[in-house]
C-alpha cells in the first residue's frame, strides 16, 4: 500500500500573495477556494489540482501534514474524502477521524521535556529580541512552539542567523516561512507522527511526500519518493536528496505538479 503525507501552506493550497501567477491573466488557471477566514477566501487550489487530489485520496490513504493548529487545520476543506488521520502542529497533534490523539500528545509531551528548552524561555527571548518596528504579532501554538508575524523584507539576516545560532543550543530550531518566522523544538517534527500513522494504518510499503520549508525537511528524508517546489526555503537553499525531486513550478502551480507526479507513482 501506498500512503501519500503532505505538507499543505505553500507545498498544495496557496494564499493570493503565494499563487505566483506567472502568466497573462486570460492564461491564468480557474482556482477553488479550500479555506475561507473571517468571512474572506484564504487558500486556494487550481481545479485541476483539486481533481488529481480527489482521485488520489479515494485510492490511498492522503495524510495533511501541517504547522497549523488544530483550529487552523479545521478551516481547510480539502477535496476528496475525509482523511482518517491529520497531523497538525508540526507533528504535535496526530488527528484521528477529526479528533486529537490525546496518547500521542502526551507522548511528544514527553519527548519536548527531554530534548528542549522551555517554551517560555524561548518565547520570552523572542519577545526581547524581535525589533518593534518590523514585529507585528507573536504567538504561541498549541502550548508546543512560537512564531513571530513579521514584515519579512526588513527582518536582518544576521538577526535570523542569530536566533538560529541561540536556538540551536537548547534544543529549537528556525524557520522563516513568508511573513512568519517559526521557533519549533527540534523533536518536535512531522516525520515522527507520520511513522505513527504508517504504524497504525499498517501494510504501507511506499511513502510519498511533499514539502517547501525546512520544518519539511525531516518528512522528505523519511519518506520513498519526494518532491519540493521551485519556492520556498528549501528552494532557496538549493537543498535536495537522492530521493527528493526538486520541481521548476513554483506558486499554485506546483502544487498542481506535486500531485500529478504522485498519481503517476500509482499507474
Amino acid at each position: 500500500m501506498t500512503l501519500i503525507a503532505s505538507d499543505l501552506d505553500r507545498t498544495l493550497i496557496y494564499s493570493p500573495a503565494a499563487l505566483a501567477l506567472d502568466v497573462p491573466d486570460a492564461a491564468a488557471p480557474r482556482l477553488l477556494c479550500v479555506e475561507v477566514y473571517e468571512g474572506r477566501p484564504l487558500s486556494f487550489m487550481t481545479e485541476t489540482a483539486a481533481g488529481l487530489l480527489a482521485e488520489l485520496a479515494a485510492r490511498v490513504p492522503f495524510v495533511p501534514v501541517t504547522t497549523r493548529t488544530r483550529e487552523q487545520y479545521g478551516r481547510v476543506r480539502l477535496p476528496g474524502p475525509p482523511p482518517r488521520y491529520a497531523i497538525c502542529a508540526n507533528g504535535g497533534h496526530l488527528l484521528v477521524d477529526g479528533e486529537a490523539d490525546a496518547g500521542w500528545r502526551a507522548r511528544v509531551g514527553r519527548e519536548l521535556a527531554a530534548g528542549s528548552a522551555p517554551l517560555a524561555e524561548v518565547r520570552e527571548h523572542l519577545a526581547r529580541a524581535a525589533d518593534p518596528a518590523w514585529l507585528r504579532k507573536l504567538r504561541t501554538a498549541e502550548d508546543l512552539f512560537a512564531y513571530l508575524v513579521v514584515e519579512r523584507a526588513a527582518v536582518p539576516e544576521e538577526w535570523l542567523k542569530e536566533l538560529g545560532e541561540w536556538a540551536g543550543p537548547r534544543g529549537w530550531s528556525v524557520s522563516a516561512q513568508g511573513r512568519k518566522i517559526y521557533a519549533v523544538p527540534r523533536a518536535l517534527t512531522k516525520s515522527a507522527a507520520v511513522a505513527e500513522v504508517v504504524r497504525r494504518a499498517g501494510g504501507t510499503d511506499t511513502v510519498l511526500a511533499a514539502g517547501d520549508s525546512l520544518l519539511d525537511t525531516d518528512l522528505l528524508l523519511a519518506a520513498d519518493r519526494a518532491w519540493r517546489p521551485g519556492h520556498g526555503e528549501l528552494a532557496a537553499r538549493g537543498w535536495t536528496a537522492p530521493h527528493v525531486t526538486a520541481l521548476a513550478e513554483r506558486g499554485v502551480a506546483a502544487g498542481e505538479e506535486i500531485l500529478r507526479r504522485m498519481a503517476g507513482c500509482l499507474s
